[in-house]
């Protein structure tokens, strides 16, 4: 019953809360269509803005794939990995997941079709995309488009916050699949 209802819900939400701004916007009087194209046009422009810094991001994470740098890394750090049981293969997914979303996606598509759905490191990457961010992006995408070129501490709390989830998330997963 509750679930029922919890479905009726998440499908009826989104149309619920178009049809109020647009009542409350002819309630108001509001030239809807001119402010949604007025608001179309600012999007363009913030994103004609954020290219470089994209295209800087999607760069970096090419070519420390390319370069063999992070499965390199991943080699090397395997024995500590072990002891805290976590696979060596989901070292590349916590380097990558800070930089790009679809390149963390990527590797976790690799470790699943390499080990299987229902494989411990599997389920630690599942865990882990859930439980991180990609900062770098974010920094990058929210930042350059209000134009803030000082970062200041946002990268650090940033990149803090990611290794929590990442520990919350190895934490997590010994307790539950290990």
């Amino acid at each position: 019953m509750f679930a029922k209802l919890l479905n009726l819900i998440s499908l009826w939400a989104l149309p619920f809360i178009l049809i109020v701004v647009l009542t409350m916007g002819l309630v108001k009087k509001v030239p809807l269509y001119e402010e949604f194209t007025e608001g179309a046009k600012d999007g363009f422009r913030v994103a004609v803005r954020i290219i470089p810094y994209l295209v800087a991001i999607i760069v970096g994470v090419s070519m420390l794939r390319a370069s063999g740098a992070i499965d390199m890394l991943a080699h090397v750090m395997a024995p500590v990995l072990n002891k805290f049981n976590v696979p060596a293969d989901t070292l590349p997914l916590m380097i990558v997941r800070s930089l790009s979303g679809s390149g963390a996606l990527g590797i976790f598509s690799d470790i699943a079709s390499n080990l299987g759905p229902d494989s411990y490191a599997t389920k630690l990457a599942a865990v882990m995309v859930g439980s991180s961010e990609t900062t770098f992006y974010v920094l990058a995408v929210y930042f350059g488009a209000v134009g803030i070129s000082k970062i200041r501490y946002a990268l650090i709390v940033g990149l803090l916050a990611d290794l929590i989830g990442i520990i919350a998330a190895i934490s997590v997963c010994n307790l539950m699949f290990a």
